[in-house]
């Protein structure tokens, strides 16, 4: 499955447009791991626990969105974009999100 945020790929021609799918997940703090995260917030830097958290979320959502095209007959999905959203305190929703079609080889 081709996924790529542009809309054409050089070498590819676009033979059907299959409609939006999407992926999301939700995804909490963990007490221990904010525990961590907060000791580093105090010295600065990156804070590695969330970042492989959103990092694990991100793919998860491309997963899932993936087999939604997959479900349709799509070979790829394009114009792939991704959105975070605050659900409650601690909790944040990643959207992936994009147009499943089906792509064939130009012929030279």
């Amino acid at each position: 499955m081709i996924v790529t945020t542009v809309s054409e790929l050089p070498g590819f021609q676009v033979t059907r447009a299959l409609g939006l799918v999407r992926g999301n997940t939700i995804r909490a703090k963990h007490l221990g791991k904010d525990i961590l995260a907060g000791l580093r917030f105090l010295v600065g830097g990156e804070i590695p626990e969330y970042t492989k958290m959103m990092a694990q979320a991100r793919e998860q959502a491309i997963d899932r969105m993936t087999e939604e095209a997959a479900a349709m007959g799509a070979n790829a999905v394009i114009c792939v974009r991704f959105q975070t959203s605050k659900i409650m305190a601690g909790a944040s929703e990643i959207l992936c999100y994009g147009t499943a079609v089906v792509l064939e080889r130009e012929e030279e």
